[in-house]
């Protein structure tokens, strides 16, 4: 209350009062430079007074603004790394104001004001604290691999990412490779998710800024090497000797000026070259057609190369203009083997990627700032098999002939273009846009071209030593004794009327022809409006509305509505709020992919014929696509409901946000998610009681959206960051079920579906970053994920009901003991019970019946830096820049706002480009320095396992056949653990 002030804090506090009954009418802008004169770019200048607290930072030209202010008094200070804070306590702002500051120099030591500021909790809709912001603090604990990076990120994303994984952006562009780790800037995951801006849920958003240059040349340089006996056999490898492993990978970044204080540059190179291995674990036949297991690693070598150039242009004071160039290329040797495939199914995978984007800033008034972005993608991808021989799948056991993919690629070609204002009055700060996207699609598919043969398993007879059926004798056989008996048949010269009597023949033959190229273009636009309307100094609602559309669609009804809303408790007088409650609500929209309508042009048995035979007598002959068509045999269609409908998922969630210490927060919130209208195929022609709906047995494939998905998460967010320490991270326990993820086991009983979602139903997730400085200028980095069993599909390994599927699912007799669980359709399964292959209608067990192990990941990396050379603030106060120059004005930042935009420096760490003092070991003021770091993945070498086999009719059910990997989305590999050496060398 006014009364309890001293005289003079009653005239300023009476006067906010009255400058907040008049209105906005204030401004403030000015320069910040060091002693010298020089200006000082990056720099944080924080406001507080009426209407809460706002940030900007200066640009190249140190200039700062903000052009919207309510009347009142303000505490103003000015805080960059190196330099005194420059504080006044008091500065009544009634009109346009300029207030200039001079620096003085300091000691590094200021910089923990800095993170002190960016760690409070804010009524902000883009501060939310269940978001993560990823420094470079935070990102040296993570890979510097950028697939390994990837997998990281999307575990940070948590499981609201959904299958697919989180959304990613770099540089408020959608699609393309990661950078350089060392060109990264910022991470920020979860940020304002509900936001119209974007399409899809804010929770697995992960938004990527990259460094700008600066005005002093700078650089990095790195070398990474791993080999074979630096790590760790994996468990399901038989032999003991370790197959040949080696990681060459190495990295180069450079900045520095094109002209001083008007535009600068960026380069990033980066080469990795790694001899992988691929582990087959399969059971096959020898020469005297008796159960052979092949346990061995293959060697598929890979190698990967990017470069970019980027450019930052202060056009003048109000326009700058930021030109980022990328190119990537990639080449795999010896894809497609691993698992069942066999070497022979191998061939060779080459990647070419060009990405240019622009981005233009403008200043249009005091209130307003408008983005524009632009952005041109080419990309190609091609497959070479290295046989041609036609491919032979036995299910469950064995896949071996050519990988059947010919001569096959794709050329896209993808151009968007964005367009985002921010314009602020009074309490609202407003923001609209546009995004439009076009692609160009021309895909040549040669996919089976030379035939596939296909068994699975079934019942048939018993055989007595001279193959001869014995009456009245039935055993459920394997896809592998199918394909044994069928080669034992053959070479005892019967026909192959008698061999499917006796058990054998193949189960499918499939074979494609037609024309290999086929182009599909798809446009897609979406309009935004939304309003952050601060109620009070700690309220800020949120609202806005989103418009989606897209061709090769129907459905153009698609409006977003969205709504947020920040509570702050505990602020006043002055003194920053410590709890904030947040809630939002939210509609999104998920964009169908081209490759629906791809498929389904491909696949209209005009442009390719994709002929499946069941039960084929011709093996292992190869028929040409011409005997097929004289003689009419079936086609498989790829169709599109005319029905279709954009995806969708309602969310909401509410939860609370806690201030504990000046660098401790945590968060707690409760997520709800609807997904309606999801796409799914099946096959609408399956026989009933032995009749085909369409009158012939064609299979016709619908993609329809009449999918469902529930799911309810709580997640706890820590969140602790200080100059020596800092933690990130998340517990997640998750519920989710879902009916729309494969094909259904029943294609006209689709409720069957709804089980456990094989993502969204892992129960308890943890992920756990930190940074801790230990003795001798020693950094160690743990970064730990871990997990509960996340389901999987039991299935009989058998199309029973003819759509050309195996995913029909048994029934379990729990009552059923192994010695009673004999004949007829009846099998045995050590840990499960009794399984009835050929269940009554409605007694099968539902989807995802199975869980599988509990995985737990701590990877580590322990670094080492020696500085040396002459100290990065002299080099300020002689004239130059502060450590780390940052950029121009922050890109995307509201007018007068955080100014975090992707030129703007982050809030952890170093401002721009610069590492943050003590990052290399606590001596961020050299000028040179030189790190050496170990890096483990999977550091306790715990075996973790993909869940096991859920074939009944594979020799290796209920097995564990792979790991897991080093993430929710890496691949198997013969090795458990993984150690790097790296020696990283910065100027």
């Amino acid at each position: 209350m006014c009364y309890t002030l001293t005289q003079r804090m009653l005239v300023l506090c009476l006067g906010a009062a009255l400058a907040l009954a008049q209105g906005p009418a204030g401004s403030l802008r000015g320069v910040v430079t060091d002693p010298s004169g020089a200006s000082v770019p990056n720099a944080l200048v924080q406001l507080r007074g009426p209407g809460g607290e706002r940030r900007a930072r200066t640009g190249l030209d140190g200039r700062y603004e903000f052009p919207s202010l309510p009347r009142g008094a303000y505490r103003i200070r000015v805080i960059a790394v190196g330099f005194a804070v420059a504080d006044e306590p008091a500065v009544q702002i009634m009109g346009p104001l300029e207030r200039n500051y001079e620096l003085q120099v300091r000691a590094e030591s200021q910089v923990v004001n800095v993170e002190d500021e960016a760690n409070r909790v804010s009524v902000d809709p883009a501060s939310n604290t269940g978001a993560l912001v990823l420094g470079e603090k935070e990102l040296a604990t993570l890979s510097d691999d950028p697939d390994e990076l990837e997998q990281q990120l999307q575990a940070l994303a948590g499981p609201a990412a959904g299958p697919n994984g989180g959304q990613i952006f770099i540089d408020g562009f959608t699609g393309g490779r990661l950078p350089a780790k060392s060109s990264i800037r910022e991470v920020r995951i979860n940020a304002n998710p509900y936001s119209p801006e974007y399409d899809r849920p804010g929770f697995g958003r992960i938004e990527i800024f990259t460094k700008p240059g600066g005005d002093q040349f700078r650089g990095q340089a790195f070398v990474q090497y791993n080999k074979e006996a630096l790590n760790s056999r994996s468990p399901l490898l038989a032999q003991s000797k370790r197959p040949p492993y080696q990681q060459r990978f190495g990295g180069l970044r450079l900045t520095g000026p094109v002209k001083k204080g008007k535009a600068s540059f960026g380069f990033d190179f980066e080469r990795r070259a790694i001899d992988e291995n691929a582990f087959i674990l399969a059971t096959a036949l020898d020469a005297n057609l008796e159960p052979l297991t092949v346990n061995q690693g293959v060697l598929t070598p890979q190698a990967r190369t990017t470069f970019g150039p980027r450019f930052d242009y202060a056009v003048n004071a109000n326009h700058t203009l930021i030109a980022r160039y990328q190119h990537a290329r990639a080449s795999q040797d010896n894809e497609g083997i691993g698992g069942f495939s066999l070497p022979e199914r191998a061939y060779r995978q080459t990647d070419r990627e060009h990405t240019l984007q622009l981005t233009e800033t403008a200043v249009l008034s005091p209130r307003a700032i408008s983005e524009t972005r632009w952005q041109f993608q080419r990309s190609s991808l091609w497959q070479t098999a290295d046989s041609a021989a036609p491919a032979l799948l036995v299910q469950g056991a064995f896949e071996s002939g050519g990988a059947q993919v010919g001569r096959s690629g794709q050329t896209a070609d993808h151009l968007e273009f964005a367009n985002t204002t921010t314009f602020t009055r009074q309490t609202h700060t407003w923001k609209w846009g546009a995004r439009a996207r076009q692609s160009w699609r021309d895909d040549t598919s040669m996919n089976n071209f030379g035939g596939t043969y296909t068994f699975f398993g079934g019942p048939g007879p018993l055989l007595d030593e001279n193959l001869q059926p014995v009456a009245g004798a039935e055993v459920q056989l394997t896809a592998l004794e199918r394909y044994r008996r069928t080669l034992l048949l053959q070479a005892a010269g019967l026909p192959p009327e008698w061999i499917r009597l006796a058990g054998g023949g193949a189960s499918q033959f499939s074979l494609s022809a037609g024309v290999p190229t086929t182009g599909v273009r798809q446009f897609d636009l979406g309009l935004f409006v939304n309003d952050d309307w601060r109620v009070r100094p700690n309220v800020t609602l949120s609202y806005g509305l989103r418009y989606e559309a897209q061709t090769n669609l129907g459905d153009w009804a698609n409006l977003s509505p969205r709504l947020g809303i920040a509570w702050g408790l505990g602020g006043g007088s002055g003194k920053p709020v410590k709890t904030v409650l947040r809630a939002g609500y939210g509609v999104f929209y998920d964009r169908v992919a081209d490759s629906v309508t791809l498929a389904a042009r491909r696949f209209d048995g005009l442009t390719q014929q994709s002929y499946l035979i069941r039960n084929p007598d011709f093996f292992p002959a190869i028929p040409t696509a011409s005997q097929l068509a004289g003689s009419a045999q079936p086609q498989r269609f790829q169709l599109v409901d005319r029905a279709l409908q954009a995806p969708r998922v309602y969310q909401a969630s509410v939860g609370v946000e806690r201030q504990i210490t000046g660098a401790a927060r945590i968060s707690v919130q409760y997520l709800n998610s609807r997904g309606v209208h999801l796409l799914r195929t099946r096959n609408i022609n399956t026989p009933v009681d032995g009749v085909y709906p369409f009158g012939d047995p064609q299979l016709r494939l619908l993609t329809e959206a009449t999918g469902f998905s529930r799911s309810n998460q709580l997640i706890i967010g820590p969140r602790l960051n200080s100059r020596r320490f800092s933690l990130f991270g998340f517990y997640a326990l998750s519920y989710g079920r879902s009916d729309a993820e494969g094909m259904p086991a029943d294609p006209y009983n689709l409720r069957a579906e709804w089980g456990p979602s094989g993502f969204a139903d892992v129960r308890h997730r943890l992920v756990i970053g930190t940074s801790l400085p230990l003795l001798w200028k020693v950094q160690i980095s743990p970064f730990l994920m871990a997990s509960s069993g996340a389901p999987y599909n039991l299935t009989t390994g058998r199309d029973l009901n003819g759509d050309g599927f195996t995913n029909e699912r048994p029934a379990l007799l729990t009552a059923v003991g192994s010695a009673e669980c004999r004949g007829g359709s009846l099998v045995y399964a050590a840990g499960f019970g009794c399984f009835d292959l050929n269940p009554a209608p409605g007694t099968a067990i539902g989807r995802n019946a199975a869980r599988g192990p509990r995985n737990v990941n701590l990877n580590l990396r322990l670094m080492r830096t020696w500085s040396f050379g002459g100290s990065r603030e002299q080099s300020a106060a002689d004239g130059g820049p502060p450590p780390g120059m940052g950029g121009l004005r922050g890109a995307g930042a509201a007018p007068g706002g955080g100014g975090r935009g992707p030129l703007g420096g982050g809030p952890l760490g170093g401002p721009g480009g610069g590492p943050p003092p003590g990052m290399f070991g606590g001596s961020g003021g050299k000028r040179y320095n030189i790190s050496l770091a170990v890096s483990a993945r999977n550091v306790l070498n715990h075996p973790n396992y993909a869940p096991p086999s859920g074939d009944l009719s594979s020799p290796f059910f209920g097995e564990y056949r792979s790991l897991a990997g080093f993430g929710p989305f890496g691949g198997a590999s013969t090795y458990n653990r993984k150690v790097d050496l790296q020696l990283r060398f910065t100027f």
